[in-house]
């Protein structure tokens, strides 16, 4: 299954966790001189316009970014990142996805490896990092398989995107086994597993397996519902990050700001956030 576009919800409150926290780890890997390796599983089309026809259709983006951007009082950790999406919206209104994000914050001595399984995002994926020069690799392939083919990778540091569309079922199973195998190859890397939070039994299981796969291990599970999913039998009301090996500075950082984006991206007074950890 090909129908899934990243299009219709760029810039919505998934994107808004999921990007801040990347954003937040790529930062912390650039404090250290050594190289790692930027890897994006699933990396659809790296740059998207929120005034296109698949934007309008839905208007995730104002519910999501666009109401972050509203407010006037932010802690630093998030007017950073505001500060760090205005680059893309001074001539035409544009949200980065991951892929692009990590471009314009991986060093000169970093390498980036991006897989999109789309025909037509992996085509706009190409065109949009056309003459970036070698240090970005694209492959027009399953992620799952080229994540485990690239470890471990040469410089022994990495950040890895797992961000999978979910359309397909089979595709909770996969993040769990393509973790676990992963991790057997290349232990120390940090992995950022994103998953959507909707009423079925997929998606409720998958937080509750990676964190007994992982029991003996270092990580971060973090949650953001702008609504109670009881009131939805289908819609997607919050999404999760499951990071194994997250900085040790995340932990923190997430327990400030969590509360204040229940605050601006809930829809009513049933949002809420969830933060589990543990330190190894």
């Amino acid at each position: 299954m090909l129908s899934y576009r990243h299009g219709f919800h760029a810039g919505n409150h998934a994107d808004v966790l999921k990007h801040y926290v990347l954003f937040s780890v790529l930062n912390y890997y650039n404090e250290k001189d050594k190289p790692y390796w930027y890897i994006d599983t699933h990396s659809g089309a790296g740059l998207y316009d929120i005034n296109s026809e698949f934007s309008e259709k839905t208007g995730e983006y104002y519910e999501g970014i666009g109401l972050l951007q509203k407010e006037r009082k932010l802690p630093n950790e998030l007017f950073n990142f505001l500060e760090f999406l205005v680059q893309f919206q001074m001539d035409k209104k544009l949200y980065p996805g991951s892929p692009v994000i990590a471009q314009k914050l991986v060093r000169t001595v970093d390498r980036v490896k991006l897989f999109e399984l789309h025909p037509a995002d992996s085509e706009h994926l190409i065109n949009n990092f056309k003459g970036q020069g070698v240090k970005y690799q694209i492959q027009k392939s399953d992620g799952f398989q080229g994540l485990i083919s690239l470890l471990p990778p040469s410089t022994r540091r990495a950040v890895i995107l797992i961000d999978p569309p979910y359309e397909d079922k089979s595709d909770y199973k996969t993040v769990l086994n393509t973790l676990q195998e992963a991790h057997k190859r290349f232990a120390t890397g940090t992995y950022m597993v994103w998953y959507p939070l909707l009423p079925r039994d997929e998606s409720l299981n998958l937080p509750n397996k990676l964190g007994k796969a992982f029991k003996n291990d270092s990580f971060l599970n973090v949650t953001l519902s702008v609504y109670d999913g009881k009131q939805d039998e289908f819609g997607m009301y919050g999404s999760g990050l499951f990071i194994l090996n997250p900085p040790y500075t995340l932990e923190k950082e997430l327990e400030k700001l969590m509360p204040l984006l229940v605050q601006v991206l809930g829809k009513d007074d049933t949002a809420n956030y969830t933060l589990e950890s543990t330190t190894k």
